[in-house]
């Protein structure tokens, strides 16, 4: 917020010093382009493939949540799975808390 701040002031300085309202303006939407493409797309991008990779899970897969759990899928509700860790517990999560596939963080002897 303090950036886009001492923007508009410096926008407001330009045209208090004489010089035209118009390169001003250009700096301005530069500005707001910069974030878009720098801020605003890439976390657009982020959020659509995390919405793919949940969407495209499946009955045992191994998952790690959010929080740092890690399990298997054994059922599937259409807002929950219900996951299995390890001991035999079984647990009911959210599919907004899978952060990520779990079969690739395997220890090497597993493999």
């Amino acid at each position: 917020m303090n950036i886009l701040n001492s923007i508009l002031l410096m926008a407001t300085a330009n045209k208090e010093g004489g010089s035209g309202g118009f390169g001003s303006m250009i700096f301005l939407l530069l500005i707001i382009v910069i974030f878009y493409l720098f801020f605003i797309r890439p976390q657009m991008k982020k959020s659509k493939d995390q919405k793919k990779f949940r969407e495209n899970l499946k009955k045992g897969d191994k998952i790690i949540t959010i929080g740092g759990i890690h399990g298997k899928i054994i059922e599937m509700q259409e807002t929950t799975f219900t996951i299995e860790v390890e001991g035999g517990m079984r647990l009911r999560i959210e599919k907004t808390a899978v952060a990520m596939d779990g079969s690739s963080q395997l220890p090497a002897a597993a493999k």
